[in-house]
Formats: structure tokens, sequence, C-alpha cells
């Protein structure tokens, strides 16, 4: 797989993790089974992406060899919007959870994007 890449996404686990910038580290599991089930995804493993278009890379499920992301014809852009949700889902739980005052706490996010 690449590496540095800025998002990585785990089919088989139905995981896309954010790498850099805000959020990042946070992996989400994507419970979209009609998401997932996509004919572009059926035979892709994993893709690391956000490196460069010559070296982001997918991994196939069976022998096909391992290509970059350009040559799948997908839109990346999927991806992020489901973590963009997840992680606004994360963000209004913490500050659901949070007990200060919300003079103190700010206002209750309404929206992410990546």
């Amino acid at each position: 797989m690449a590496t540095s890449s800025t998002w990585t996404v785990v089919m088989e686990d139905k995981m896309i993790i954010k790498q850099v910038g805000d959020g990042a580290g946070n992996a989400y599991t994507i419970d979209d089974n009609t998401f997932w089930s996509q004919s572009d995804f059926s035979n892709i493993w994993a893709i690391q992406y956000g490196t460069s278009p010559s070296s982001d890379e997918v991994e196939y499920r069976d022998d096909t060899p391992h290509s970059t992301f350009a040559d799948t014809g997908i839109s990346f852009q999927q991806f992020i919007d489901k973590w963009d949700s997840a992680h606004l889902a994360k963000l209004q739980a913490d500050w659901d959870a949070d007990e200060r005052d919300e003079s103190e706490k700010g206002a209750r996010p309404t929206s992410y994007s990546s």
C-alpha cells in the first residue's frame, strides 16, 4: 500500500480512516450495507488515498494487480462524505455528554466538512 496517505479505506471492515488533519486517527465503521455493496467495490480489498494520483493505491481481493485509485473510476468524495457524517455524529455525542453549561462549551456542532 501507499505510504503517507491522507485516507485509508478497509472494505472488509467497512471502515474509513482519516490519517491527517482535523480528526486524524479517527476510524469509523460505516454500517451501511447498501453503500458497501456497490458493484464498483466488489473486488476492492483496501484503498490508500491522498498521496498523489500516481501513488494512491487499491488492493484487490483476487489476484488483480494493485492499481492506482484513478484507475478505478470511483469518486473518493463518497468515502469522505461518509466519514464526515460519522465524525459529526461523534462530535455531537461528545457535546451532548459534556456536562458543562452550554455557555461554556459553545454551540452544538451542526455540520462537519473535511
